[in-house]
């Protein structure tokens, strides 16, 4: 006898048009990003208009306009010609460029042996370094000026920035230190071993694992001393010939207190190689500042 089986009637949803699962999907992304979105608008949209008043004639300059009706890429021609100001980027150049490499120079010995020495006083040495982190540069300022300016008569000049680097920085020190100690000690331990001292062990087995970390380092000083004000403004303001680009921005703003479309590109040169740098070292940058909080 033949049965007939009736299979059980299923019922299968409508797709979605493809339309609106692009929609709902757009929809979704946004929700999920609104807050990084809203975040990198806040930090975008400054730049956004310095860059736009930047190339602004002097009347639309001082208008609402936020679009300019003529793009005057003569401006920047006119900032780069003032007198000074190609001075100004050769001095912060040479402050940011040749201070960063003492700093990095002088911090990694001392950095090495605060994470991987084993000696009395290593606890409270590195004590003293944070510490030296806490203490503000105007507690020390007037008997630095004193030394610098009265007994090496360097007044005028930016070796008082510059020289005080070739001795370790608190900061660079503390940030390697704690980067150091990810390190596993085994590889030490197999390069002693096989018969290198601390000083290759150094160059040859912990600097190419710490790139990252010297990487930050590096960043760091060289976005201070780019943007330091207060250190030029004290040494070099009698000269105008030692003047860096922070602080001889402020002369170029006085100087053309109506001018917005030429002070607007002055800021624009003075911002774009610092965010050049960090928008191609960004990777090691981030890597590096990661790392260092791991352990320590």
């Amino acid at each position: 006898m033949t049965q007939l089986l009736e299979r059980p009637s299923q019922t299968t949803p409508p797709a979605a048009s493809p339309p609106a699962t692009r929609r709902r999907a757009a929809l979704h992304w946004i929700a999920v990003h609104a807050l990084g979105i809203a975040a990198a608008l806040f930090f975008t949209l400054p730049f956004v208009f310095v860059a736009l008043t930047s190339l602004m004639s002097d009347q639309q300059a001082l208008t609402r306009d936020l679009i300019p009706d003529t793009w005057n890429w003569d401006n920047y021609r006119t900032v780069l010609s003032t007198g000074g100001f190609l001075t100004w980027w050769k001095n912060t150049l040479l402050y940011a460029f040749l201070g960063t490499a003492l700093t990095v120079l002088s911090s990694i010995p001392v950095a090495y042996a605060l994470a991987k020495f084993r000696f009395r006083g290593r606890n409270l040495t590195l004590m003293l370094v944070i510490s030296m982190m806490m203490l503000p540069p105007q507690v020390v300022i007037i008997p630095m000026y004193l030394f610098w300016a009265k007994q090496l008569d360097l007044s005028g000049t930016l070796w008082p920035l510059i020289i005080p680097m070739a001795f370790g920085d608190a900061f660079s020190i503390f940030l390697l230190r704690q980067f150091l100690t990810t390190i596993p000690d085994e590889y030490l331990d197999a390069a002693r071993v096989d018969g290198c001292g601390e000083l290759r062990t150094l160059l040859k087995v912990v600097l190419p694992m710490a790139r990252p970390g010297i990487a930050a380092v590096a960043l760091f000083q060289f976005f201070y001393a780019w943007n330091d004000y207060f250190g030029p403004q004290i040494y070099a303001s009698e000269n105008p010939g030692a003047w860096t680009l922070s602080y001889g921005l402020e002369s170029f703003k006085g100087a053309h207190h109506t001018d917005w479309n030429l002070t607007m590109a002055a800021t624009v040169l003075v911002m774009a190689p610092v965010i050049l740098v960090f928008f191609f070292a960004q990777k090691a940058f981030v890597e590096g500042v990661t790392l260092t909080g791991v352990k320590g």
